[in-house]
C-alpha cells in the first residue's frame, strides 16, 4: 500500500471538480472518536484483520470507462467526416430496413436482435428500422426502447452511429454498421 501511494503521489486528477477525497481507513476513524466504540468493544471484539478489510471496503469503487453511450443524431467518435454526412443527410444507401409497427414490445426487440445479428452476419453497412411515433395509451414504446436496445453489451459494439432520416420524422432511425474489411 505504502509503494503505490509512492507511485500515485504525483498524479494529479483529470477533473478536479469531481476528485473526491480518499475516506479515512476504518481504524483511523475508530481511533479519532474512541466514546462510541468503548459500549460496543464491551460487547464485541473486533480482530484487527477485520478492521483492514473494512477499510478496503470503504475505499472508492474504480470503475472502468464505459463504451462512448450511444445518442440518435450524435456524431460518435472516430466516426469521418464523410460518413457521417452520407449519413446525417440520409445520402448513404439502406441495406436493410426492419419495420416494428404492430409488435408488441417483446416481439419487436426479439425481431430488432435477430436482424442486427443477421446485419453483422452479411455484412450490412446501414439498416432502417422503422418503429412508428406510436398512438394510444402506450404512445410509442419500441420508439422510446430502441436506444436502450441498441446500448446492449451484444449489439452496441456493431453500432457506429444512428441518425433519424428526416428531422421530421423521429418514428424512424437509420444505423451505421460496423463493417469487416474485405
Amino acid at each position: 500500500m505504502a509503494l503505490w501511494r509512492m507511485v500515485v503521489r504525483d498524479i494529479a486528477p483529470m477533473h478536479p471538480a469531481r476528485a473526491k477525497p480518499e475516506p479515512q481507513p476504518v481504524s483511523q476513524k475508530i481511533k479519532e472518536d474512541p466514546k462510541p466504540m468503548k459500549a460496543l468493544s464491551a460487547a464485541v471484539t473486533v480482530p484487527e484483520r477485520e478492521l483492514s478489510f473494512g477499510a478496503m471496503l470503504a475505499r472508492p469503487v474504480v470503475r472502468r470507462t464505459r463504451a462512448q453511450d450511444l445518442r440518435i443524431g450524435v456524431r460518435a467518435p472516430g466516426l469521418d467526416d464523410t460518413s457521417w454526412k452520407r449519413l446525417s443527410r440520409g445520402n448513404l444507401k439502406v441495406d436493410a430496413k426492419l419495420d416494428l409497427h404492430g409488435y408488441i414490445v417483446q416481439d419487436a426487440f426479439d425481431r430488432l436482435i435477430e436482424f442486427m445479428h443477421r446485419a453483422k452476419a452479411r455484412n450490412w453497412r446501414c439498416v432502417e428500422v422503422v418503429t412508428g411515433l406510436g398512438s394510444g395509451a402506450t404512445s410509442g414504446l419500441i420508439r422510446r426502447e430502441l436506444p436502450l436496445w441498441l446500448q446492449r453489451a451484444d449489439i452496441r459494439p456493431m453500432v457506429l452511429a444512428v441518425v433519424h432520416p428526416h428531422a421530421a420524422n423521429h418514428g424512424s432511425v437509420r444505423i451505421l454498421l460496423r463493417t469487416k474489411r474485405k
